[in-house]
């Protein structure tokens, strides 16, 4: 997945950023609104993390420009914690609302039921074919066998399972994986995608190669 933080402490935004990265998602930071709006107009996101005080203006106010025109899900984080913040801040159209301090892996709960939601089924898991995928555990089942996956694969796989039956570019997968700063090559995905479908290949996964478009994942 590839996150949008706009978030002004610096401190804060290093240590999210890196836990994203950790995790094995792709992570831009910006600052300010300004930043925020520039990285929205080069790349595709699949979840912002909307700080709400910024130097250059209100993040709700943001908020509210951004759900005009798109449908990215929003988590506001903001160190405001009265009742009535957090139902004008859900009535602007965030999709959560996180209260600083937090805790990294309730930040990371959070994204995931949102996404989840977004995504329509109910429980964390996805089904591909007989193969059960858990992305917040990192594991796919199927028969009496549980595989783990690593967090680059992980990823790709949780990228494959939210698009199951859609062609993905090389581009693409590399605009949802990696950061705008990271030189990543088109070979690079070649070789994560030859390592995942060898691993999925057992539980009836496929991951089939377009020719000159790019990889379709697809299931028995």
């Amino acid at each position: 997945m590839r996150y949008l933080l706009v978030e002004d402490n610096r401190e804060l935004a290093e240590a999210v950023i890196a836990r994203l990265l950790l995790d094995g998602h792709a992570a831009d930071h910006a600052a300010t609104l300004a930043e925020a709006r520039d990285w929205l107009s080069v790349a595709d996101y699949d979840l912002m993390l909307l700080d709400v005080m910024l130097p250059d203006g209100d993040g709700r106010q943001f908020l509210t420009e951004h759900r005009a025109t798109r449908d990215l899900p929003v988590i506001v984080l903001t160190a405001r914690s009265q009742i009535s913040d957090r139902v004008d801040t859900l009535d602007l159209g965030a999709d959560d609302y996180l209260t600083k301090p937090f805790d990294f892996a309730e930040l990371e709960a959070r994204c995931r039921a949102v996404l989840r939601r977004r995504s329509g089924p109910s429980r964390n898991e996805i089904r591909l074919g007989e193969a059960l995928f858990d992305p917040g555990a990192g594991t796919i089942d199927y028969g009496n066998t549980t595989l783990g996956l690593r967090n680059r694969e992980l990823r790709l796989l949780e990228v494959f399972a939210r698009h199951k039956g859609q062609i993905l570019s090389k581009s693409q997968l590399i605009d949802r994986l990696f950061s705008q700063d990271a030189e990543i090559s088109e070979n690079a995905i070649e070789v994560y995608v030859g390592r995942l479908r060898r691993k999925l290949e057992p539980a009836g996964v496929r991951i089939e190669t377009v020719r000159g478009i790019g990889y379709r994942l697809t299931t028995e």
